[in-house]
């Protein structure tokens, strides 16, 4: 991936001191706040500078496609491509390592195959006699996805009150009726998720997204070891992940 200092941007020759290209430098700070803001939702290792020059992208594209004709500020539009491409470069990231995703989608197909034969959500010691593990080798391997996250639900930017579920079905500038209404069902298809896991693992999950505590901050609440409340966490999210996959097939993310 090119890093800012390396992407760099010629126009054609036969205008070389465009318009266009004093439009890509005039934007260039929304490009880098429009990054920043994404970026604080991203794991430490995650780096702005490729979340900028994926921007940069973006940005040059909504440029070249801007028509004032649609009534549509470019600031808005710009915002909107530099959102979309910075968003795209990271679909499908769920926190975990390369090396352990084979682990992790393992679990989680496990998992989802149990919920459907059973009917209801598996406890831990019936999910480790699937996977012909012991109990705690099942909460060992727990405890390394406990990064697991819900993809790019967790990736996208946040409602200014809430670390919701739902926010990354739509930027604040698609507030169109139809983009509310998948919003609005969506958010009842999670509410209904969360209802048909274990009380526990539900509650953890309000407490960390509705809530915004971190994990330190749950444990004395539900008076477990944090080593618990990361296992809760992560097992919860694998069963989200599944109800979503099967109640929600959209291409908008990876979950």
């Amino acid at each position: 991936m090119a890093s800012l200092s390396t992407l760099s941007y010629s126009a054609p020759e036969a205008e070389p001191s465009s318009d266009r290209e004093r439009l890509i430098l005039e934007h260039l700070p929304q490009v880098r706040w429009v990054a920043t803001r994404i970026h604080e939702k991203l794991p430490d290792s995650t780096s702005l500078e490729d979340l900028i020059s994926i921007g940069i992208v973006g940005l040059i594209n909504a440029i070249d496609n801007f028509d004032p004709q649609f009534n549509v500020k470019l600031k808005t539009y710009a915002e909107h491509k530099i959102r979309g491409a910075i968003l795209d470069s990271i679909r499908g990231m769920d926190g975990i390592p390369a090396h352990k995703r084979k682990n992790l989608k393992h679990i989680q197909a496990t998992v989802g195959a149990m919920e459907q034969r059973l009917q209801r959500a598996p406890g831990e010691e019936e999910i480790a006699a699937e996977l012909g593990i012991s109990l705690q080798a099942y909460q060992e391997a727990l405890l390394e996805l406990r990064g697991v996250s819900l993809g790019s639900l967790d990736a996208a930017p946040q409602r200014e009150d809430s670390r919701s579920l739902i926010h990354f079905i739509a930027t604040p500038e698609e507030n169109s009726p139809a983009r509310l209404l998948e919003r609005s069902e969506l958010e009842k298809l999670i509410a209904e998720g969360l209802k048909k896991m274990p009380k526990v693992e539900g509650l953890v999950l309000d407490l960390y997204y509705r809530q915004e505590l971190g994990i330190r901050e749950i444990a004395p609440i539900l008076k477990l070891h944090i080593t618990r409340v990361s296992q809760i966490k992560a097992q919860a999210i694998l069963r989200l992940r599944n109800y979503l996959q099967r109640h929600w097939p959209t291409p908008k993310g990876t979950y």
